[in-house]
């Protein structure tokens, strides 16, 4: 492509952590309640715009994590590529007959760590695509858009809260009145109530990617068939105010408990949804005085875990340490909370 690109278009979006309340945001739970804390790092994306008539392909793709670069018409594909993610988001918003772009898209959250990493990636490409035509959506717009392209322009099984976090930032307090429709609340703290939290959070990696396995599939089933008011999904939506209330609060130990409630409630959902990994922080995280442990998303081989420390933070730095210790692929994820959601703007 042309070095001289007629605007340039930047977005970035959050992950998420400490998702409590995660499975009931799903259309086998219906309605559902999820509090969850969004953070950098964040999915970045970079459009450069140049006129169509320069360009054979429309679109140049740059999948900066995977090393990926290609190019194609978006009109002319009749299957999936590389990353059917994003050249799904990219075909549904479209782009205007006379431009061609190449979009290059990174983020330093390990692909598959359960934060929303696929989420927060589609949110700031559909907001940069946005940026191209004069109408521009809200940020529920942007988070609905991305919800659907996942759920039915590629059938992927798909919760609501990942991209209601990646759009909004913040401390989100969602209610799910019926699938996929939400409220979203900012849970709004005082500043230093939020610089402690940021302090005692932290974020482990498991050093490996997440992945929805057979055992996803077969909870699902179990939970479709149990229906939306089960006890296991009631235990599940129980720990959302519980959160709320605790933040609101300032109280870091109910807070701790909610997350430690909540992992209790995967754990019953099917046993392989705590993975022995995931055992394994939980393990050193209660022998140090840790205040609570959440594992991220739904669960299973991989992904990541919030933790919530206390007060002393050499005992988090000790804490972390004896976790790295204990296993040369666990990786501390440095965070820090997030205020503003999805961003956009441009440079020429």
């Amino acid at each position: 492509m042309s070095t001289s690109p007629k605007r340039i278009i930047y977005s970035q979006a959050p992950i998420r952590i400490c998702d409590n309340g995660g499975w009931t945001d799903t259309w086998f739970a219906k309605y559902g309640r999820i509090v969850n804390i969004a953070v950098a790092p964040y999915a970045q994306v970079q459009i450069a715009v140049f006129d169509r008539v320069e360009h054979e392909h429309q679109v140049t793709i740059h999948a900066e994590n995977f090393g990926d670069k290609y190019a194609f018409n978006p009109g002319e594909i009749s299957d999936w590529l590389l990353h059917p993610l994003l050249e799904a988001s990219i075909k549904r918003m479209g782009i205007p007959e006379d431009l061609a772009i190449e979009v290059i898209l990174y983020s330093d959250a390990p692909a598959g760590s359960a934060t929303g990493t696929s989420a927060a990636i589609t949110v700031a490409l559909i907001g940069a695509l946005d940026a191209l035509t004069e109408d521009r959506m809200s940020p529920h717009e942007v988070a609905i858009t991305a919800q659907v392209v996942e759920t039915q322009d590629l059938g992927l099984q798909c919760g609501i809260q990942d991209q209601l976090c990646a759009a909004y930032g913040g401390i989100n307090d969602i209610e799910m009145v019926t699938y996929p429709h939400a409220h979203v609340s900012r849970i709004k703290l005082p500043q230093e109530t939020l610089w402690e939290l940021e302090e005692r959070l932290a974020l482990v990696y498991l050093g490996k990617a997440h992945s929805s396995s057979h055992v996803h599939v077969k909870v699902i089933a179990e939970l479709e068939a149990a229906g939306p008011d089960c006890n296991q999904l009631n235990d599940l939506r129980l720990t959302a105010p519980k959160s709320s209330q605790a933040l609101k609060a300032g109280d870091f130990q109910a807070l701790g408990q909610a997350m430690i409630e909540n992992t209790e409630a995967q754990r019953r959902l099917h046993s392989a949804l705590i993975s022995a990994d995931a055992e394994q922080i939980i393990t050193i995280a209660r022998e140090n005085d840790a205040l609570g442990w959440k594992v991220n998303g739904a669960g299973g081989d991989g992904g990541s875990v919030t933790l919530l420390c206390g007060s002393d933070r050499a005992a988090k730095r000790l804490l972390l340490r004896e976790i790295r210790d204990e296993n040369e692929a666990f990786q501390e994820i440095p965070i820090k909370l997030d205020h503003h959601g999805l961003r956009v703007w441009e440079s020429t």
